[in-house]
């Protein structure tokens, strides 16, 4: 899988079946190959590993090659870096893959009944995009009741996940960045209180290869990445969450030293777009289920802030409803904030166009399985995001153009 992609670095992350001696090669065409030391993969990290290509050049495209030394076993592919574009040219149009919400049945562990996965093939049509990277926007991997209480049970999820078969080309077809939700933090609405969170952050930490994990020298999820002119904002909506039904002391999904990171990282953020990805609904004025109105202290407040300090440009990225919406909240000031919510990938699907979200843009209710489309174009200073969503065929079922501000 490819993992985190920068101007002179790119992670590309591999899992074997067993313990193996694993070497990473990579060179432009026509060059010589550059290799790592040999890597053992160990049961303890459930036999995966980060290969990190360093010393690259920018907007250069790179074949790789990764040998299994014991079983003589092979697999290539190719990355292109980030472009050098700034204070050179316009920054380079681009798209990418948003989605939660990805159950892959397991019968023996699954509740009796009908299946709640509903196939995988989603995976396949979207494989088949022409985009530079996914963001898996939590629910990513539904940990079972057999799994919540074991290192090796949450392990042997993620395991069962990574090697569907209908997700092998989009591994390596795109660069991939993920945040979770509470099915692969640990139990359905899991909070600050789970005891194996430290086990479900090892194991994101094992099976997917962002940039960094954690702000502020505070555990979790939190960090930030760059591609090209926007700047993309990973929030943990679980580690540090007072729970639902807490009535006394302060009420947080996030918590003031994250607010404050986030608001401090947005101020300084010269994007064209800032995407900020947290795992629930957070404009949804409809205190249901998990939105972050059930928390409205904390929602009111991270509004106001972003008003206060005059930041435009903010879209929120967002999953778990198990529904698809676009919302939009027109500050006083005259700024706009968005939240795309991209869901389900491949679990069962809702229809809660009634529940009251009344800053839903018209239209974009879709309660099938499906993912979102994110495109980049235009010059830096009037740069447009269009927001298209797709049903598990390919289909277009709706799209929005937002202008920058």
């Amino acid at each position: 899988m490819l993992g985190y992609n920068s101007m002179r670095e790119v992670a590309v992350w591999v899992q074997s079946k067993n313990a193996e001696e694993i070497s990473f090669q990579w060179w432009q065409k026509g060059s010589e190959k550059v290799s790592t030391k040999s890597y053992q993969t160990k049961a303890e990290s459930a036999f995966t590993a980060h290969l990190i290509a360093d010393y690259l050049e920018p907007g250069t495209l790179y074949e790789y090659q990764i040998v299994l030394q014991n079983s003589k076993d092979s697999a290539k592919g190719t990355f292109r870096t980030q472009e050098l574009w700034q204070h050179r040219k316009e920054p380079p149009n681009f798209s990418f893959i948003t989605g939660s919400c990805a159950y892959t049945n397991e019968e023996k562990y699954d509740r009796p009944g009908e299946p709640y996965g509903k196939g995988n093939e989603i995976f396949e049509t979207i494989a088949q995009q022409e985009a530079d990277l996914m963001l898996w926007l939590g629910d990513n991997v539904y940990l079972r009741e057999a799994d919540w209480t074991s290192r090796s049970g949450i392990f042997h999820r993620y395991t069962h996940f990574k090697s569907q078969p209908e997700l092998q080309a989009l591994w390596k077809e795109m660069h991939h960045y993920a945040i979770w939700d509470d099915h692969d933090y640990g139990p359905n609405d899991a909070d600050r209180s789970y005891i194996g969170k430290e086990l479900t952050l090892e194991a994101l930490q094992h099976f997917w290869a962002n940039p960094g994990y954690g702000v502020n020298n505070k555990q979790g999820i939190t960090t930030q990445f760059s591609y090209n002119d926007v700047d993309f904002f990973l929030l943990d909506n679980r580690y540090y969450r007072s729970p639902n039904e807490r009535e006394s002391g302060e009420r947080e999904i996030l918590g003031e030293s994250q607010i404050q990171w986030l608001i401090d990282a947005l101020v300084y953020s010269k994007a064209s777009f800032k995407f900020v990805l947290i795992g629930g609904q957070f404009l949804n004025p409809a205190a249901v289920w998990e939105n972050h109105a059930t928390y409205p202290e904390e929602r009111e407040k991270i509004i106001q802030l972003i008003e206060k300090e005059n930041i435009k440009n903010v879209i929120f990225l967002s999953g778990d409803r198990h529904k698809t919406e676009l919302s939009k909240l027109s500050l006083k000031n005259g700024n706009s904030i968005y939240d795309y919510t991209s869901s389900p990938l491949t679990s069962k699907s809702y229809n809660s166009s009634e529940e009251g979200n009344t800053l839903r843009v018209k239209g974009t209710h879709v309660s099938t399985q499906n993912f979102g489309k994110l495109s980049l174009s235009g010059d830096y200073k009037n740069r447009e995001l269009t927001i298209s969503t797709f049903n598990t065929k390919g289909e277009k079922l709706w799209e929005e153009t937002i202008t920058r501000e």
